[in-house]
């Protein structure tokens, strides 16, 4: 391991409860690419393999958890409370809690483009390490470090995360009441291609109910949705 490296891994080590048999593994879990670039003559691989299979172990874990904590829930509900934990933003939240960021190997270009706080480094090398203590010590050693790190926030997600849609829900009860399936228009989308918004209309038996706004078409015909629930019970229907 390397000597400078050694104290902050060591003081990693302590923030995630888990002591390395094969600390070269964890030191790999935060070598960056670029550092492997400008330094050929350390040898070592960079943690993009790690990375892969972090995101396997990641996901199985947090899946095989609120699959046991939630029976009753559905695929779909499941899905999207775990999308909610597994994504770059929550696992540099995590990276961040684990005060990661001296702790990464980089490059003198990545280091000064602000490397070491960029969300899409941190998240990846939450991956490698999910990976590392996998390979060091087997699943229920990832097991029990991630269930640590995130089964709260999992358990969050999902309570947050709406059982139906408001698409799903406002059609049920339109189809249920008028016999009718909603439509929704597009309005206009105005703004730039990667910055584009969108706004729609929902529209009950050509009678527009609510508009709504979005970055892409689903997100606005959701809002119109998530406003037209309560609108259409209380217009008039004959």
């Amino acid at each position: 391991m390397d000597n400078q490296l050694q104290p902050s891994l060591q003081q990693l080590c302590a923030r995630l409860g888990y002591s390395f048999g094969d600390p070269s593994l964890l030191e790999q879990a935060v070598r960056h690419s670029s550092y492997i670039h400008e330094h050929p003559e350390l040898g070592g691989e960079s943690y993009e393999r790690l990375e892969f299979l972090g995101d396997a172990v990641l996901e199985l874990v947090i899946t095989e958890f609120l699959y046991r904590r939630f029976p009753e829930a559905s695929e779909g509900h499941l899905s999207k409370a775990r999308a909610g934990v597994v994504n770059e933003n929550r696992l540099a939240t995590v990276a961040r809690s684990l005060d990661l960021g001296p702790c990464l190997l980089l490059g003198r270009g990545e280091e000064m483009q602000g490397g070491r706080e960029k969300p899409s480094i941190l998240a990846d090398v939450v991956e490698a390490i999910a990976a590392a203590i996998y390979l060091d010590g087997g699943l229920e050693q990832a097991r029990r470090v991630l269930s640590a790190l995130l089964a709260e926030v999992a358990e969050k997600a999902l309570l947050r995360t709406p059982k139906k849609d408001y698409k799903t829900r406002l059609q049920e009860e339109v189809q249920e009441v008028l016999h009718l399936t909603p439509n929704y228009e597009l309005i206009h989308a105005e703004g730039p291609d990667h910055a584009k918004m969108f706004t729609v209309a929902l529209v009950i038996d050509g009678r527009r109910v609510a508009t709504g706004s979005g970055r892409s078409k689903k997100e606005a015909e959701q809002d119109s949705a998530r406003r037209g629930v309560d609108a259409w019970r209380l217009m008039e229907w004959g």
